[in-house]
């Protein structure tokens, strides 16, 4: 593994997201951590490339909370600039392209294939995260939304339903008790 390459995205991930531009606030950073947690889990499950995996995990959103501008096409500009940082390290090229795929592939909302098991690594990182992230959904839901009780509820568990049905179907086997518990809880 290139820990420097890695200790060097988190911080600047970090310092992103902690930047005033970030539109998306610190909140963004904490997701960013459970997708790469879950993509290490997903790596290690399916026998993906961990190196790869774990940095594009943590540049798959480097573009929403670099600028909110690009927040529609992240998963594009995301991609640029994974090529660019890597560069500066003399990344091998074939992997570069690899972290590329996963982040061009890894949003649910754009059903792209996934090629590689470690685009499919990082895809369903990215939707169970949002089991890691319950009370911010809450926040979106009463706070930034503006949503009554039952609305809000609803809110929840609709997103949770839909994150859960985005996931490979080796992978709705692996956290179907983490969905069901959350749900559960939920109610």
């Amino acid at each position: 593994m290139r820990e420097d390459i890695i200790n060097f995205i988190e911080k600047e991930v970090e310092t992103r997201a902690k930047s005033k531009n970030n539109f998306f606030g610190i909140g963004a950073f904490y997701h960013i951590k459970a997708v790469v947690n879950n993509a290490i889990i997903l790596a290690k499950e399916y026998n993906a490339d961990l190196e790869v995996v774990t940095i594009a995990a943590w540049l798959h959103d480097i573009a929403s909370i670099t600028k909110y501008e690009y927040y529609e096409e992240h998963h594009i500009y995301g991609a640029q600039i994974a090529k660019q940082i890597l560069e500066k390290f003399n990344y091998d090229n074939e992997k570069i392209e690899l972290v590329q795929k996963c982040i061009l592939n890894h949003r649910g909302s754009k059903l792209a294939k996934k090629h590689t098991l470690e685009e499919l690594c990082v895809a369903d990182a990215d939707a169970i995260s949002h089991f890691d992230n319950v009370p911010s959904l809450f926040y979106l839901a009463y706070v930034t939304r503006g949503l009554d009780e039952n609305k809000g509820k609803e809110f929840v568990k609709s997103k949770l339903q839909r994150s859960y049905n985005k996931l490979s179907e080796q992978s709705k086997e692996l956290y179907k008790q983490k969905y069901d518990s959350t749900m559960t809880v939920i109610g």
